[in-house]
């Protein structure tokens, strides 16, 4: 896509943040995250175009820069098709294959990069546009995107009830001692289950995540109950429990 459309679209993305319109993707796609098996060598994500008209689509791969376009991105990811007309009413697959790059990922933990797909609408024809201003909206969908190497530790399931919790202060810890991402959606502390806001997150293999504890005076003692949800490889939410330990 030619430099001067990507500026219009990002021109338009702030437009949206401004204006009170609610803009939603007619390119539905497939799932709400991507997991790339390397054993696969290469996986499929299928598009679907629920609008009443045809649509230009673009799609690639980021490693989380939000103002990134094709022709900035360098990732072993190769796309295709990365451009092209959907029909109304018609399904598309994308077709990813990994392509090592000149520096190949870890091969001891998952990486995160973001899978985009941009939603380009056609200009409006018919004499009712000629001579007239008019504005479109291209809507860009983000997803995460998971590459994950084989023979990994462990198993990526079982992977969120390893995780541990330390309390420093108002602050909980939260360790990831596995070679996989989890991503914590919500998080209660207490018997009574108090939802800490803004707890949420991913936490990075052998990472870690700090949660501020939000509301509390003093630090949660060891052995208070921990309930937290996770979004598992299927979008699904799975509910665990832990306790905190200091």
């Amino acid at each position: 896509m030619k430099p001067f459309m990507h500026a219009a679209c990002a021109a338009i993305a702030v437009l949206c943040l401004c204006a009170p319109i609610a803009a939603r993707a007619g390119v539905v796609i497939a799932g709400t995250r991507v997991v790339f098996p390397a054993k696969q060598g290469e996986v499929t994500v299928r598009l679907s175009n629920q609008n009443d008209r045809p649509v230009l689509v673009e799609a690639w791969i980021d490693t989380g820069d939000l103002n990134s376009t094709p022709n900035s991105v360098n990732t072993p990811f190769l796309i295709t098709p990365p451009l092209f007309r959907m029909e109304s009413n018609k399904e598309q697959s994308l077709r990813i294959i990994y392509t090592q790059g000149s520096q190949p990922l870890p091969a001891d933990r998952e990486s995160l990069f973001w899978l985009n797909v941009l939603e380009i609408p056609p200009k409006p024809a018919g004499p009712q546009s000629a001579g007239h201003n008019y504005l479109q909206f291209a809507i860009r969908s983000r997803l995460k995107f998971f590459y994950r190497p084989a023979n990994l530790q462990g198993d990526a399931t079982k992977a969120p009830d390893t995780l541990s919790f330390t309390a420093q202060g108002t602050t909980l810890d939260v360790r990831n001692p596995t070679p996989y991402y989890v991503t914590i959606s919500k998080l209660s502390l207490g018997a009574n289950g108090n939802p800490i806001d803004g707890a949420s997150g991913m936490v990075a293999p052998l990472g870690d995540l700090r949660v501020a504890l939000k509301g509390l005076t003093q630090a949660p003692s060891a052995g208070t109950p921990v309930v937290f949800t996770t979004i598992n490889d299927y979008g699904a939410t799975d509910t665990h429990k832990s306790t905190v330990t200091q």
